[in-house]
């Protein structure tokens, strides 16, 4: 298991980006305080002061900035028009109410105009398949607010399996990682008086039983890796203080966070530690009775999944192992108990191509569902092993072409029931659910259109980049698009971290972007997922450049191709996609006629010393070391700004509570750019929303709305 803490903003890549989606555990710690700048650097940055994140004075700069942006872009009839219709979509009740099984009942956490912060709920299967299901509300985190003063923001809740009765709750003041974890009954619906509770931190905790549980927090000085994460995981017992608690493992300080977790599958319970080292290597233990850890045995690059009796090895390098080399980006699968005996005899489940590679894979009691991607586009497989080891494998079916499907087993401890997901940029989502063996899927829920498609078309285009390597992308526009270089056309990208760009519908794009004639394109660059480990490989560290040639290429594709021109292509993306906006601006300005930035990394020379930066010099490097400087320096925007040229309009959005990414750095981006004269810089820094950038749908519709009313009159100004 290795915890979610990408510098990937949920709430910016899934709702204003159409992008990413995955982060989704929040188990992070106190925003760290800024550190002090060397001496050199002190030197040669004069706005180290807006590192101080809390600061009056840097605040100050904040709302004098956005009271700058909000009159130049907010303060209109068509900016109110906007967010109202971006707010409706957010809001709106047609929406589908994704669930997730708990017991005997389906839960959802669910906001709407009614409940800005949210509220969660839960029904029966029959009652969720009617048209208006009733509900029945659980927690109302706005009453809760309320009634506590505090701005609550849900992140999550794991619950004791098998009773499900006891929940661990995580809530964030103000939508950062750091969160409180409060223990609450779902028979009751209520929080448990005198159980488990923690305070504000980085924490990762998991139910070992009814009163134990495993958890990584800030335990006081010392107890913190650099990246600001757990450094230390303890048996905590209940009714005894967390002081008490007792050490199972302790990493070091440069580890990047330790956690541990019981499978509580009946007749397979174990206990497992992580120790993981960086973001992209981990070593995992087995933890006895006694407490003795022993490690499991797969390369530190390697993932790691059990259910029941079988342990999944999936790979991101090539392994050889007694006498045998298993591909890099393969899914291995053998017995567990034979492979911590010594055994290394494995079974090939999935093995990619030049063309595929594994998405996700999913268990039900007695299958496996593999989430396949073939050229970006979506594709299932099941898998069925017996009990001599063999797996038989047969295709899901069912997935339009250039589509995005998510098949995942609801309750592998049960039954062979599963979730089917299938949409598109212009097909609104259908969520399906079936039975493996039993038949085709049956339709639950159809999401809403919010914006006409009939008019409009998806296509897929490949481009070669500057190296020669082959680059997909998705252009969306209209089925008779003249190619006369007219068209305001908009390039989203984010190309880090193993994250795959899919085809997925977005209501804001279409309504904000598709609707009033532009044209939406999606970059699926090195760096992402889209191929496999080895192309996100193809642009670490030293060969960080290949992600923005590869980018630049597509900008370059767009208008040799008549689709438009630099002064009518815009680019977006946030965090790893906010420093490829940010080596936009500086490396290849005259492709552009507009920028937004959001929740971006951009001083590389100072990132691993802000907020949890520390965290990803496994992708990017250690720029305190001399000889990774030299490389780290050519993507680094903030030591690249330069006076005298022509860059684009641009435009940063960011978040003061944003404990991941951290503000700074956008806001010393901006202070740079003003510094060096240029005029067309604006900025915005929400208060509240964590890396996501918004705690609320109302926060969210503003972001949206600015950062496409922005983007919609600089891209459609007259040219000179």
């Amino acid at each position: 298991m290795k915890p979610a803490l990408l510098p990937c903003a949920t709430t910016i890549c899934a709702a204003l980006l159409a992008a990413c989606a995955p982060v989704a555990h929040k188990d992070s710690a106190r925003t760290a305080a800024p550190s002090t700048a060397p001496a050199a650097v002190a030197v040669e940055d004069p706005f180290l002061w807006l590192e101080d994140i809390q600061g009056a004075k840097p605040l100050q700069w904040v709302d004098a900035q956005n009271a700058r942006t909000a009159a130049a872009f907010a303060d209109t009839p068509e900016f109110e028009a906007a967010r109202n219709s971006i707010l409706g979509i957010l809001d709106s009740e047609a929406r589908i109410p994704y669930i997730n099984k708990i017991g005997a009942h389906y839960y959802n956490f669910w906001k709407d105009k009614a409940h800005p912060r949210g509220i969660w709920r839960r029904t029966s299967l029959a009652e969720y398949g009617k048209a208006q299901p009733r509900w029945e509300t659980v927690l109302d985190l706005d009453a809760l607010g309320k009634a506590e003063g505090k701005s609550w923001v849900w992140s999550g809740a794991q619950c004791l399996r098998p009773a499900n009765q006891r929940c661990l709750l995580s809530l964030s003041p103000g939508g950062g990682d750091a969160v409180v974890v409060r223990e609450f009954d779902l028979h009751d619906k209520a929080f448990v008086k005198g159980g488990f509770e923690l305070p504000e931190a980085k924490t990762q905790v998991a139910w070992i039983d009814a009163d134990h549980l495993f958890v990584a927090t800030d335990f006081g000085p010392g107890s913190m890796t650099k990246s600001s994460y757990a450094r230390i995981v303890k048996d905590w017992q209940r009714g005894t203080p967390l002081s008490a608690a007792t050490t199972v493992y302790e990493g070091k300080d440069e580890d990047m966070v330790v956690s541990a977790e019981r499978d509580l599958t009946k007749g397979f319970e174990r206990d497992f530690v992580t120790r993981t080292i960086d973001f992209y290597t981990s070593e995992t233990f087995l933890r006895g009775k006694d407490g003795k850890l022993t490690r499991i045995e797969v390369p530190l690059d390697a993932s790691i999944d059990t259910h029941r009796q079988w342990l999944t090895v999936r790979l991101r390098d090539a392994w050889t192992v007694a006498g045998k080399t298993w591909p890099s980006g393969a899914l291995l699968a053998t017995r567990f108990d034979d492979f911590m005996a010594g055994k290394r005899d494995f079974v090939l489940l999935f093995a990619p191509d030049d063309s595929s590679s594994l998405a996700s894979f999913s268990w039900t009691r007695h299958h496996l569902i593999l989430n396949l991607l073939k050229d970006v586009a979506s594709q299932q497989e099941v898998l069925t092993p017996s009990e001599r080891g063999e797996w038989k494998r047969a295709p899901l079916g069912g997935v339009p072409s250039l589509s995005t499907a998510n098949a995942g087993g609801i309750d592998a401890d049960t039954d062979d029931s599963y979730f089917l997901n299938v949409g598109g940029f212009l097909e609104p989502d259908t969520l399906s659910m079936g039975t493996l063996g039993r038949g085709q899927p049956r339709v639950l829920k159809r999401g809403p259109a919010f914006f006409d498609a009939s008019g409009l078309a998806v296509q897929q285009f490949f481009v070669k980049s500057k190296d020669g390597t082959r680059v997909p992308y998705f252009q969306i526009g209209a089925k008779d698009l003249k190619l006369d270089g007219t068209h305001p056309t908009l390039l989203y990208g984010y190309g880090g971290f193993e994250i795959s760009q899919r085809p997925r519908y977005n209501g804001v794009v279409g309504s904000q972007w598709l609707a009033r004639g532009g044209v939406y394109v999606v970059a699926n660059i090195r760096g992402g997922g889209e191929y496999g480990p080895r192309w996100h490989q193809a642009a670490l560290k030293a060969n960080r450049l290949r992600a923005y040639e590869d980018f630049a290429a597509i900008a370059e594709d767009l208008v040799s191709r008549g689709v438009t021109t630099g002064p009518r292509l815009g680019a977006m993306g946030g965090s790893n996609g906010g420093l490829l906006m940010g080596n936009m601006l500086t490396l290849y300005p005259e492709h552009f006629g507009a920028i937004v930035c959001t929740v971006p990394l951009l001083d590389m020379k100072r990132y691993t010393h802000l907020s949890a930066g520390a965290s990803w010099i496994a992708e990017y490097g250690d720029p305190d070391k001399p000889e990774e400087w030299n490389w780290i320096k050519t993507f680094s925007p903030y030591q690249n700004l330069a006076r005298g040229k022509d860059y684009p309009p641009i435009l940063f959005y960011t978040a003061t509570s944003d404990d991941r990414v951290g503000p700074v750095q956008a806001r010393k981006m901006a202070a740079r750019m003003e510094e060096f004269g240029y005029p067309h810089v604006w900025f915005y820094e929400n208060r509240e929303g964590g890396h996501g950038g918004a705690a609320d749908n109302r926060q969210q519709a503003y972001m949206n709305a600015l950062a496409y009313g922005f983007l919609w009159q600089e891209l459609t100004a007259p040219v000179p």
